[in-house]
């Protein structure tokens, strides 16, 4: 892609401005995220921003817009397996729906995966759905396993 391109949708780090440029819409295209009040989205940015690194949310502002139409997220697990080794776990990748097609999901994997590696990560893991398959494929991840879940009811 040329270079004004990546300029135009370059991948950055989650600011405390960008819940007023549609952050929390676009997650809704994701999953269940109800509203979030100002007051708890800046007390959950400071929350992750406290863990520095080790929790990263990436986005991509359509600049014409300003709005925020691709998101990501990677946070490193520390272990104690292979000689206390870290592993990276991506969630929450979306793409707005008027957005696709212009490689924004591609962008946003390089850009998490980079950050895992740079933290010393030796691999890189994510659930998705089998219609989401080829493109992970596409990003280079691999079918290693199936994926169990428990889901709790909270309050």
């Amino acid at each position: 892609m040329e270079n004004s391109e990546e300029q135009k949708y370059g991948v950055r780090k989650l600011e405390i401005s960008d819940k007023s440029k549609g952050f929390i819409e676009l997650l809704q295209q994701l999953s269940v995220c109800d509203s979030v009040s100002d007051r708890d989205f800046e007390n959950r940015f400071r929350e992750l921003s406290a863990v520095g690194d080790d929790h990263v949310i990436g986005v991509i502002e359509d600049e014409a817009s300003g709005k925020i139409i691709a998101t990501g997220s990677v946070f490193i697990e520390k272990k104690f397996l292979r000689n206390c080794g870290k592993v990276g776990h991506i969630e929450d990748v979306v793409v707005d729906s008027s957005a696709r097609g212009k490689h924004l999901g591609k962008r946003i994997i390089s850009f998490l995966t980079e950050h895992a590696r740079s933290m010393g990560c030796y691999k890189v893991i994510l659930d998705c759905s089998l219609d989401n398959k080829a493109f992970y494929e596409k990003c280079g991840f691999h079918n290693k396993s199936i994926q169990m879940a428990m889901y709790f009811a909270h309050n």
